[in-house]
């Protein structure tokens, strides 16, 4: 593998116990580059509401902006862990020195997996079968919507009309599509922003040490699926009691507004960690702990 280091299963914790560390030495800074995130896109998709026909390019602004707001992310990731205070400019650092290109990479590899996914589904499933599956879930709302008991027998009848067997083997290769977009982005813009890497090269990177780790990846991804739900928990309980007193939509607003300020400098935290551990300079980080402390915190 070269250059990519291996790491325990247990360094899946530490990404995770880095993010909230990351986020827990600066929580104004990096909170306010999530709020700014998410401010951005509640107005951009306003906007095209306010003007249904800029949906599309709406749509195409919020997927191209994805990766260069990650990139100037984890940039301010980096100077907070570099003792350095984290500007809202930071953001914009994924399209400065050339790494927009670089960093849009990233949405190929999508684009290609939807592009398959919606042939594959069309030859599993068919128009018929698609048509169907429409009918179905029609059907099946109007029951909900109607406030009646829903018959099982009823549901069990129009679910007997679907080619259960193809939507079911679909959906499998849309998980495994899922996990290897998953695996092969993990650790991509953090070679792009720190190491000048070209976003195909990055992804290869990316792809192998996510591969070569794969059991910190999965002990990272279930802590993270935990953690992630106990945070939405907690903010749904917030947004309760805002409710209360401002009203639903104000609450959904702060909601949404806190799970960002949240959610997304604890992830680029956790990339940044899984960067230096697998992929960083030499001597950038000590090496993971062998022992059961990082668990047992």
């Amino acid at each position: 593998m070269g250059d990519i280091r291996k790491v325990p299963a247990s360094a899946g914790a530490e990404w995770l116990l880095a993010g909230f560390g990351l986020l827990k030495r600066a929580p104004l800074a990096l909170g306010s580059l999530g709020i700014l995130w998410g401010v951005g896109t509640s107005l951009v998709l306003s906007l095209s509401l306010l003007v249904p026909a800029l949906g599309t390019l709406v749509q195409l602004l919020l997927l191209l902006a994805g990766p260069l707001f990650m990139g100037g992310l984890l940039w301010a990731v980096r100077e907070v862990d570099q003792d350095r205070q984290a500007r809202p400019s930071h953001l914009l650092e994924g399209v400065r020195e050339g790494r927009a290109p670089h960093l849009l990479v990233a949405l190929l590899p999508q684009l290609v997996a939807a592009l398959l996914l919606g042939t594959l589904l069309l030859v599993l499933v068919g128009t018929d079968g698609l048509q169907r599956l429409s009918e179905v879930m029609l059907r099946i709302n109007e029951l909900s919507q109607s406030g009646a008991q829903p018959d099982p027998g009823q549901i069990e009848a129009l679910v007997a009309t679907l080619p259960a067997g193809r939507i079911l083997l679909w959906l499998l290769l849309m998980l495994a599509a899922f996990a290897a977009l998953t695996l092969a982005l993990f650790v991509m813009p953090p070679q792009v922003m720190f190491q000048r890497i070209g976003g195909w090269h990055a992804l290869r990177r990316s792809l192998r040490s996510s591969l070569r780790n794969l059991p910190a990846m999965l002990v990272f991804f279930v802590l993270a699926f935990i953690a992630i739900f106990a945070i939405y928990f907690a903010v749904m309980i917030l947004a309760v009691i805002v409710g209360l007193v401002a009203g639903q939509t104000v609450a959904m607003a702060v909601a949404q507004l806190l799970l960002m300020a949240v959610l997304m400098p604890v992830f680029a935290g956790a990339v940044y960690a899984a960067w230096k551990q697998m992929l960083g300079p030499a001597g950038a980080v000590p090496p993971p702990a062998a022992g059961g402390h990082v668990l047992e915190a």
